[in-house]
């Protein structure tokens, strides 16, 4: 009897001969990844919700407070430029072992800016709000990319893939949410939902397990601004300011240019629901693509495409072709848009991530608000051929610029072996 226990005592202390630990630590490794993943992303959805929910109520402003159109559209650029300086100045921090709580405080600051958009009836209240709006979209963006790409350097393409559909879903979302809301209970309704849902989101970003620079890790630099001495960063920014002249211009010039051809409501707003879909749908497998093919040749080709199609908008004789055309366009984009990002991951070091992705975030939200607002009076006065034709020539300047700075990097795919590791 005494050999017996004695047998099973060793057995169940050598453990090693039911339990492959490495095997199990890989399963709990990937389930904190996906934890990571699926946390941020969510944070993502909400922080983009929130705009679209401002982004479909504007004419309820004007009519019921009696803000005008130029005040309106003073109130949408606020937050644009509000996020350009934080994610250039402050986001930087994150790349100092802050990650986690710049997140928190930009939940902060959109969860201030949400009340002020619900509650505000003046343009003062509404200009401040949307301000710290664009404040808290400034220092959650940056940081949150930062800790998705070191939970898992090997997927960065995949995940930060997933970050933008998520992106995308929730500015999708918003219009829904206000349909449903702002007619039974008022304008303040959407804006009290998701301020309400990332207030609940606060514990699970406190808890999630974050990675973060070693205790003996070099301090970065303050600001990103060192970053552009590095040649393939450069490319990768020409990149995603290509990608969002396209985005300004589209925005800026579809309804108008829809309503000059008299097409239906339907398709103007069926266009901007089938251009969100395929980033939806494709955004994860689009960034793993980049990844494995080459974010600067994979991207390059997207663009390309995206230049063609600009083009094709400027010559469409009808709101049918148009869609038509929108179709293509948003499945093109929703498989490569996420190169630029991609390829920032790849080519900047793992201690400047947030850095990186910070400046790239505000140099794409400052060229589609110039773009917005130079397409605008092009189309004006010289028509819609020559707006079109405009942005596909100075995509195409910019799409040149990045395969040349690119250099040896426009071959560089999947480089996550030279990554040093960071400190749980």
């Amino acid at each position: 009897m005494l050999g017996l226990m004695s047998d099973i005592f060793r057995m169940i202390g050598n453990y090693r001969t039911f339990v492959n630990l490495d095997v199990f630590r890989a399963i709990l490794a990937g389930m904190r990844t996906r934890s990571v993943v699926v946390v941020f992303g969510a944070l993502t959805a909400l922080f983009a919700s929130g705009y679209g929910v401002m982004f479909t109520v504007l004419d309820d402003f004007r009519d019921q407070y009696g803000i005008s159109e130029g005040a309106l559209g003073l109130i949408v650029a606020m937050g644009f430029l509000s996020s350009f300086v934080a994610q250039v100045t402050i986001a930087p921090l994150a790349d100092r072992g802050h990650a986690r709580v710049m997140i928190v405080i930009g939940m902060a600051f959109n969860v201030a800016g949400l009340l002020g958009m619900a509650y505000g009836t003046t343009v003062a209240v509404l200009l401040t709000a949307r301000f710290v709006m664009g404040v808290g979209v400034g220092l959650a963006y940056p940081a949150a990319r930062r800790i998705v790409i070191l939970a898992e350097p090997d997927q960065l393409g995949k995940n930060l893939g997933r970050m933008l559909a998520c992106d995308v879903a929730g500015f999708a979302a918003g219009p829904a949410v206000s349909a449903v809301l702002v007619g039974p209970f008022g304008i303040a309704a959407p804006f009290l939902v998701i301020a309400a849902l990332m207030v609940a989101c606060f514990p699970l970003v406190t808890r999630t397990k974050v990675a973060e620079p070693a205790d003996d890790a070099e301090t970065p630099p303050r600001f990103a601004f060192d970053l552009l001495r590095i040649r393939p960063y450069l490319a990768a920014l020409a990149m995603g300011s290509a990608v969002f002249m396209m985005i300004g211009a589209f925005d800026a010039l579809w309804a108008l240019v829809l309503d000059d051809l008299h097409a239906s409501v339907l398709i103007a707003n069926l266009g901007i629901t089938l251009f969100a879909v395929p980033v939806v749908l494709f955004g994860s497998i689009g960034g793993r693509l980049a990844q494995s093919i080459g974010p600067f040749r994979y991207g390059t080709f997207g663009l390309l495409v995206g230049s063609v199609a600009m083009v094709a908008y400027g010559q469409a004789p009808s709101g049918g072709v148009m869609l038509a055309i929108s179709v293509v366009h948003a499945i093109n984009d929703g498989l490569t848009v996420s190169s630029s990002g991609v390829a920032v991951g790849l080519v900047v070091p793992v201690e400047r991530q947030a850095s990186a992705q910070g400046l790239l975030g505000g140099a794409e939200t400052l060229v589609a608000g110039i773009t917005a607002t130079v397409i605008g009076q092009i189309y004006q006065h010289l028509g819609r051929t020559v707006a079109y034709t405009c942005c596909a020539g100075a995509m195409l300047a910019l799409i040149v610029t990045g395969a040349v700075l690119s250099g040896t990097s426009w071959k560089l795919r999947d480089v996550s072996a030279r990554r040093a590791p960071v400190s749980a």
